[in-house]
């Protein structure tokens, strides 16, 4: 019979059939359907051969109606690898235990790498990491997106100008980039200091240089405010009299004057917002390529509204990346409120927007000192403004003295 190589995940076993001509029982088995293979002559009354578990029982029955005997020499294929295996307890265990080790191992974070900035900003920066969860010992799982890292860092680090995470691993890569305070004129060098904007002067206090306007006066944009060039004329006093006055200095001063904006805005009369209830649903899957299994929260929330943040984790084992990931999603129940303004509520409302894109756009030392409504109209559920702003703001410019000036 042709010898064959059956898939080892199914189970044989190896029998010897003794008696006169064993061929003749073998030839028997196999013309009733058991399948055999891998027959050899051991001695002239004895044969081995080879053939599939399940047939024990119908070789058995042929048997028991010869003078043939037969015996079991040996067995192979998976089920009875497991079998073994099975006997083997602490070996299992221990295995299972080896694998459980280097898989929580490969999922933890390591180290934090951090590069680019100078010590006292590195320990700002790890400080940070460590209110957001992000430390050796942590969970690669619990860790935020490196989108929420970077956001937070900035926010909370005001030295940083940018900052890029990338997590390779066990190790979370974390390049930062200080912010450097460019200067448009070096320190000394002589300069003016001049107007940027229209208005009037409300307070001034020269510390270096000669002041070319006073309290109270109009200026416009490019006038020089404070001059370095300390040459007078008679009678003039220096306000710098440590300096040669045939030498120009950088001017110092803070001037600040009132200026007017003229601002339009839009306010709705009826609106609508979305608020977070605070219920909150937690799902989590296994992905696998594009299917994702769920494992924990299978039941979905009975939101009418809802909003969605998804995360996804890859999973590791040693050093390598498994095609399996860890996706939590967390649905949060919102409810639409629908609200509606009066005229005058609508009105506070469009002042207020007014005021905090002004300062948004002038910055924070800037002071609203008073708003007037130039022109109202309602129209289509909207009240329409154009507001005239009154602030007080820091008008100063730098300017080279260029010679000849």
């Amino acid at each position: 019979m042709k010898k064959q190589n059956p898939p080892s995940i199914r189970a044989y076993v190896t029998v010897r059939v003794k008696g006169v001509r064993p061929e003749l029982f073998l030839q028997k088995c196999a013309s009733q359907g058991i399948r055999i293979w891998d027959v050899k002559k051991v001695e002239e009354e004895c044969c081995q051969a080879t053939i599939m578990y399940k047939d024990l029982g119908a070789l058995r029955k042929i048997r028991r109606d010869s003078l043939y005997k037969v015996s079991f020499m040996d067995s192979k294929g998976f089920p009875f690898f497991l079998s073994r295996l099975s006997r083997k307890k602490y070996l299992l265990a221990g295995i299972l235990t080896g694998f459980l080790f280097f898989f929580v191992l490969s999922n933890l974070l390591w180290s934090v790498h951090i590069t680019g900035v100078p010590k006292e900003i590195e320990e700002k920066i790890e400080t940070e990491l460590d209110s957001l969860g992000i430390y050796p010992g942590a969970w690669l799982f619990s860790l935020a997106t490196p989108k929420d890292i970077q956001r937070q860092l900035l926010n909370e680090v005001p030295e940083l100008l940018w900052t890029g995470v990338h997590l390779q691993g066990t190790t979370l890569h974390l390049e930062a980039v200080e912010k450097t305070i460019v200067e448009e004129i070096p320190p000394g060098e002589p300069r003016n200091l001049v107007a940027t904007k229209k208005g009037i002067i409300t307070n001034m206090y020269v510390s270096r240089g000669r002041a070319m306007v006073s309290v109270n006066d109009y200026v416009v944009p490019g006038e020089i405010l404070v001059s370095g060039n300390l040459n007078t004329e008679e009678g003039e006093d220096n306000t710098d009299a440590e300096e040669p006055s045939d030498k120009p200095v950088a001017a110092e001063a803070d001037v600040v004057a009132n200026t007017w904006y003229e601002v339009q805005v839009t306010v709705p009369l009826q609106y609508q917002a979305e608020e977070i209830t605070g219920d909150q649903k937690k799902k989590h899957y296994l992905r696998f390529g594009d299917v994702q299994l769920p494992f924990w929260g299978f039941k979905n929330p009975d939101f009418i509204h809802s909003q969605e943040e998804q995360r996804e984790q890859p999973i590791h084992f040693l050093k390598w990346e498994l095609p399996i990931s860890y996706v939590s999603r967390e649905i949060s129940e919102t409810e639409i409120i629908e609200e509606e303004r009066s005229n005058e509520e609508a009105i506070e409302a469009g002042i207020e927007q007014a005021k905090v894109q002004l300062l948004h756009e002038l910055g924070p030392e800037a002071v609203i000192l008073s708003e007037k409504i130039l022109h109202e109209h309602i129209e289509h559920g909207k009240v329409e403004l154009v507001l005239y702003l009154s602030v007080e703001e820091n008008i100063v410019k730098e300017e080279l003295i260029t010679q000849g000036d």
